[in-house]
C-alpha cells in the first residue's frame, strides 16, 4: 500500500491516500503566515495503522517548509506535538499556553 499526503488547497484540506484513495484529511486555513487547524480525520476501517500520524507529520512538514506558525485547534494535531516536541516551535511561544503546549518539553 502506498501511503501519500496531498495538499488539496481548492478543498482547504490535505488528504492522506493509500494508493488512490482518500482515507483521512486535515482541514486547514491559512491566513498570513498562520496556518490554522482545526480539524483531522482518518478512516475508522484504517484506523491503527498510523495513517493520522503521518497525516499530521506531512501537514506540520508542510507549515514548516512554508514558513507557517501553526494554531492546533484538533486535539489529534495538540497529542501528536506532544508526542513530538521538537516540532513545537511551529506554535508561536504567546499561543502555546492557549493550546496546553505551555508546558513540553522543548
Amino acid at each position: 500500500m502506498d501511503i501519500t499526503v496531498v495538499d488539496v488547497p481548492e478543498r482547504g484540506r490535505f488528504e492522506v491516500r493509500a494508493d488512490d484513495r482518500v482515507v483521512g484529511l486535515a482541514s486547514y486555513h491559512v491566513d498570513g503566515d498562520v496556518m490554522t487547524l482545526p480539524h483531522t480525520e482518518v478512516d475508522p476501517a484504517m484506523g491503527g495503522q498510523g495513517l493520522g500520524t503521518t497525516l499530521v507529520s506531512g501537514v506540520l512538514a508542510a507549515a514548516r517548509e512554508r514558513r507557517l506558525h501553526v494554531l492546533p485547534y484538533c486535539s489529534f494535531i495538540r497529542h501528536y506535538l506532544h508526542e513530538h516536541p521538537e516540532e513545537i516551535d511551529l506554535v508561536t511561544e504567546d499561543d502555546r499556553p492557549t493550546f496546553g503546549l505551555a508546558t513540553a518539553d522543548h
